[in-house]
């Protein structure tokens, strides 16, 4: 894996700097009077990060993009596209570890991952072991909140579609 502030720019510009995996774009700030940067991955139509940019000295026109400034830019534009990644596989991937029924099952693992797909999205909330081993699978809401109390009445209600516990624990 090569490092993205490494690769030698293709282009060098005042106002726009490439490399093979970055574009660094000042453009007019819509905000103010000012001007903003803005950054595009390799491939991408939408900026990946756009942030205020510097006057010049003429106080009319940006300060011109240079190679610290551009090496900068695409660190933090990586950092944050990278932490952006880690939140949604985080919101899309959840487990929580609970209590099985009775000492032989030991801990279970809970998991739910999301298919956030357009038409139709749903979850799979998987029940495992402490050895991987795939207790129960079942489809549900891409919408279920995942907890420990959930995650412990579906173990509880020995993996019953989570829709039914609620019959279940009333009387």
């Amino acid at each position: 894996m090569t490092d993205d502030t490494q690769d030698t720019p293709l282009l060098q510009e005042p106002r726009l700097w490439q490399n093979e995996k970055w574009t660094a774009k000042i453009i007019k700030n819509d905000d103010d009077d000012g001007w903003a940067v803005a950054m595009y991955k390799d491939g991408e139509s939408e900026a990946a990060l756009i942030g205020p940019w510097t006057m010049g000295r003429d106080k009319k026109n940006p300060k011109p993009l240079d190679g610290n400034a551009f090496i900068t830019l695409v660190k933090t534009a990586s950092e944050f596209v990278r932490r952006s990644e880690q939140q949604l596989h985080a919101q899309l991937h959840q487990s929580v570890t609970v209590n099985g029924q009775g000492p032989k099952m030991g801990r279970v693992t809970v998991l739910l991952d999301i298919v956030p797909d357009e038409d139709s999205p749903y979850a799979t909330l998987t029940a495992q072991d402490e050895g991987g081993d795939v207790l129960a699978e079942i489809k549900v809401e891409a919408g279920f909140k995942l907890n420990r109390q959930s995650a412990q009445a579906w173990v509880d209600a020995d993996f019953a579609k989570p829709g039914s516990l609620k019959t279940r624990h009333l009387s």
